[in-house]
């Protein structure tokens, strides 16, 4: 008589083979899943813009005016970091800057380093995704290596060309020729679908809060804590349901597609990340989506990397676009070598795979040391975004 324990072959694990067989969830579960990761989505979206406002509120005015009273390229290179980490959006700062360049109070020159800067800068909203997963050690390990690739790479352009700038005008003089060849040019104007979408709940939480502060205090400072405590409250808990949501529903799906798009071509990556910013109008949005998909496991970091890229590359097409149809060939000269300063960095930080590894590396070792010792990260942010510029702004 057959033995039935051989009736079935056994688990290494010791579990019934069934017990890993999990029934499918009702149709009517799965669609309610899918919602909410929607719903986690746009709630996710509208935080970081209701935190711009917050930002906004803080201290537009004083990045203006940082803006128009540097003139040291070193400064200027820290007054783009203060400024864009400030206002949340170095489109905004590199509006400021062209507008001051075709006005005739900025000089190019003086203007390519504050660039420099707010390309660092715009990489605080990604840093300030990344701590919403900081109660999960793994979690927040990858998401933190995914925000900190970004300004990894800029911050290693910024020592690739900073130099070669000041020493040879690589960039302004290179953007003066595009300029000439362009200036004739008719621009084209285009507004993004996702801010169509996110704006009217922003603004009318934005409002809200607004007319209640007013009521209770008629403190500008009050109203600008209180927003930022509240997008800050909406981008955590819409963060967890996002990655938790991810998880159970699409995890091995988008893993799949990443692995066999991004994950065989990078050059594919970078496609995916300018498209997506030039439509959506915001590299922060581009690569703060990353960062739960990173943190779910879901994207690597291998894969992360060439979408900064593309994002990097993209937020400089609505720049280009508006000086294209000023018509201004100051304030083209200074689009262009914005598009210049992230297109060079991509050359030099992408094709050649050691290269590539380098801003790679500089983010997972620092991850992995955050993720230790979480404070690590909060210093990181704190110092590099805020106290850094402050102090070099007070010495020089």
């Amino acid at each position: 008589m057959k033995d039935a324990s051989c009736s079935a072959s056994p688990d290494p694990t010791g579990a019934h083979p069934a017990a890993h067989l999990k029934p499918p969830a009702p149709p009517w579960i799965t669609a309610g899943r899918w919602f909410l990761i929607a719903f986690s989505l746009y709630v996710f979206l509208v935080s970081i813009g209701l935190m711009g406002e917050g930002f906004n509120l803080f201290g537009k005015g004083f990045a203006e005016a940082l803006i128009r009273t540097t003139a040291n390229p070193f400064v200027g290179l820290f007054v783009g970091i203060l400024s864009t980490s400030i206002i949340q959006s170095s489109s905004t700062t590199t509006s400021m800057i062209v507008a001051f360049v075709a006005s005739g109070t900025m000089t190019v020159e003086n203007a390519v380093p504050i660039v420099m800067g707010a390309n660092i800068g715009t990489t605080v909203t990604g840093a300030i995704v990344s701590l919403g997963h900081m109660a999960r050690r793994e979690d927040f390990r990858r998401a933190y290596s995914a925000a900190s690739v970004h300004d990894m790479f800029n911050l290693m352009a910024v020592i690739v060309f900073l130099p070669l700038e000041l020493s040879f005008g690589i960039l302004s003089k290179s953007a003066a020729v595009l300029s000439r060849v362009l200036s004739g040019s008719t621009g084209l104007e285009f507004k993004s679908p996702l801010k169509v979408i996110v704006k009217p709940a922003s603004e009318l939480l934005g409002d809200g809060i607004s007319s209640l502060m007013h009521m209770i205090t008629g403190s500008g400072l009050a109203l600008a804590i209180v927003t930022m405590i509240i997008s800050v409250s909406l981008l955590a808990v819409s963060l967890v349901a996002l990655s938790k949501l991810l998880k159970i529903l699409v995890a091995s799906r988008l893993e799949k597609v990443f692995n066999e798009s991004i994950g065989k071509n990078g050059y594919v990556g970078i496609l995916i990340g300018l498209v997506f910013t030039v439509i959506v109008q915001s590299s922060s949005v581009t690569t703060s989506l990353m960062v739960p998909l990173a943190a779910a496991g879901i994207m690597r970091l291998e894969q992360v990397y060439p979408v900064a890229l593309g994002a990097n590359l993209g937020t400089t097409v609505t720049g280009l676009l508006a000086a294209l149809a000023t018509g201004c060939s100051a304030g083209l000269t200074i689009a262009l070598a914005h598009t210049l300063f992230n297109l060079g960095g991509i050359l030099v930080f992408f094709p050649i795979p050691f290269m590539r590894k380098i801003p790679v590396t500089a983010a997972r070792l620092l991850a992995e040391v955050a993720s230790r010792r979480r404070y690590v990260a909060i210093l990181f942010l704190l110092g590099l975004y805020y106290a850094l510029p402050g102090l070099a702004m007070v010495l020089f």
